[in-house]
């Protein structure tokens, strides 16, 4: 094995434990926060929310599919196997979960927890929206556990 494969595995490795940490403990930390009801509580939370999303999830995203795909492409790996398409395409569809959910949901929290966060009335369409994006992060959380299973335990 070549000392480039390596590094890029050990990078690649580097964006996995960002990404999946960041989730993890971001769906953790905003749960509990609402379990609170606490306004001021709720506010400060979707705002670590929101950013963590953008350095840590965004971040690790971005490094674990740079290191792969360079991976990829500088050891000839088959592209075709069924370990990287099925890894690959719960990595994509995780993404599209949160680009087109997940985010936008949790923009539309922090703007309502701004203002509830001085008024100290949470409305109920703060809490629709909980529910939505525990659901979809939930599944936007199962697809790369799968997907670190099929990285894992891939047939050589």
């Amino acid at each position: 094995m070549s000392n480039t494969y390596l590094w890029l595995k050990a990078i690649h490795l580097l964006g996995v434990v960002l990404f999946l940490g960041n989730i993890i403990v971001t769906g953790w930390w905003k749960v509990m926060a609402d379990r609170t009801q606490n306004p001021q509580i709720i506010a400060f939370a979707q705002r670590q929310v929101t950013l963590t999303d953008y350095i840590f999830t965004a971040g690790g995203a971005l490094i674990l599919f740079i290191a792969g795909v360079a991976n990829v492409i500088l050891h000839h790996m088959d592209y075709s196997a069924k370990w990287l398409t099925q890894g690959f395409l719960m990595f994509v569809l995780s993404g599209i979960i949160w680009a087109v959910i997940l985010i936008p949901t949790q923009i539309k929290q922090a703007k309502m927890a701004s203002v509830f966060a001085n008024t100290n009335k949470i409305p109920d369409s703060y809490w629709k929206l909980c529910t939505r994006w525990n659901v979809f992060g939930a599944i936007a959380v199962i697809l790369p556990l799968i997907n670190l299973y099929w990285m894992t335990f891939k047939t050589a």
